[in-house]
C-alpha cells in the first residue's frame, strides 16, 4: 500500500514567524538559528526542489524552482534596512519566487523587486507565507518604465486577449488583480480607453489568498500547481508583451 503524502509545511513554521515578530533582533535570532534552519529554511528548500519538475510539466518549462540556499527561489530572511525607517533586521514572512529562466538570478532583488538596475523584468510566480496573510500569485511587480511601456502598448493593441485572460470565470474565481496604480492615466493614453484602469497599473500582478490549513495540508503542492496553472494564461500574456517564451 502506498504511503500517504506528508505535508511540506507544519504549524511550526508559523509559530517560528510569530516568535520572530515578537523578538525581531539579532540576539534572539542567533539563539534560535537552529529553529530557523529546521522549521523554515530546510522545509522551504525541500518544497522548492520537489516543485521544479511538476512546475515544468504542468505549467511551463520556462519557469524555475531553484532550491539553492543563496540566489535561488527562497528569498533571504534578512531585511535590507539601508533605506528604510524600519530597522528590524529580519522579515517576518517567507517569500518564494518561481522565476522565468530568462531572468538573471544574480540580478534578482532580495526583496522580490523587479527594479534592480539592469534586471530583466520577466513575469514570475510567487508564494508568500505569513501568519494570517498567506497568498499566492504572479506577474510583473515594480516593473521598470520601459517594461510598463511595453505591457501597456501590448494591451492597447490586444485588448480582447487581456480581457480574456483576466476576466475568465476560472481566473476570477481564484484571483484578483493587485498592486499599485497611477492616480492619473499614463502620458499618451486615452483617459476614456475601456482598459484605462488596467493601463494605469504600476504592477501587473494577480493574487489569491491561502489559509494556513491549506499550507499545512499534504495536498499543498497540488494546490500551488493548480493556482499557478490558473494564473498561467495571464503570465503567458505578459511574457508575450515582453517577447519572452512561455
Amino acid at each position: 500500500m502506498p504511503s500517504k503524502p506528508t505535508a511540506p509545511f507544519t504549524p511550526t513554521l508559523f509559530k517560528f514567524l510569530k516568535d520572530l515578530k515578537r523578538n525581531n533582533n539579532r540576539e534572539w535570532f542567533t539563539e534560535n538559528k537552529t529553529r530557523y534552519e529546521a522549521e523554515l529554511k530546510e522545509p522551504c528548500l525541500r518544497f522548492i526542489a520537489a516543485l521544479d519538475a511538476p512546475l515544468k510539466e504542468t505549467v511551463s518549462e520556462q519557469f524555475v524552482a531553484s532550491p539553492k540556499a543563496v540566489g535561488g527561489s527562497l528569498f533571504r530572511i534578512y531585511r535590507d534596512t539601508r533605506f528604510s525607517g524600519d530597522k528590524t533586521p529580519y522579515k517576518t514572512h517567507v517569500g518564494m519566487t518561481f522565476f522565468h529562466q530568462a531572468t538573471k538570478a544574480v540580478a534578482r532583488g532580495s526583496d522580490g523587486s523587479n527594479a534592480s538596475p539592469g534586471r530583466l523584468d520577466a513575469p514570475l510566480f510567487y508564494l508568500h507565507l505569513q501568519p494570517g496573510e498567506c497568498f499566492i500569485g504572479g506577474g510583473v511587480w515594480h516593473g521598470q518604465p520601459e517594461t510598463l511601456k511595453r505591457i501597456r502598448s501590448y494591451m492597447v493593441n490586444n485588448p480582447a486577449s487581456w480581457k480574456k485572460v483576466t476576466r475568465s470565470a476560472a481566473f476570477s474565481k481564484l484571483y484578483s488583480l493587485d498592486g499599485d496604480s497611477l492616480s492619473r492615466p499614463p502620458a499618451g493614453y486615452d483617459p476614456a480607453h475601456e482598459l484605462i484602469a488596467d493601463l494605469k497599473r504600476k504592477d501587473y500582478v494577480c493574487t489569491a489568498t491561502l489559509s494556513e490549513e491549506q499550507v499545512c495540508s499534504p495536498d499543498f503542492p497540488k494546490i500551488v500547481l493548480k493556482h499557478f496553472a490558473t494564473a498561467a494564461p495571464m503570465i503567458d500574456w505578459l511574457c508575450g508583451s515582453l517577447d519572452l517564451d512561455f
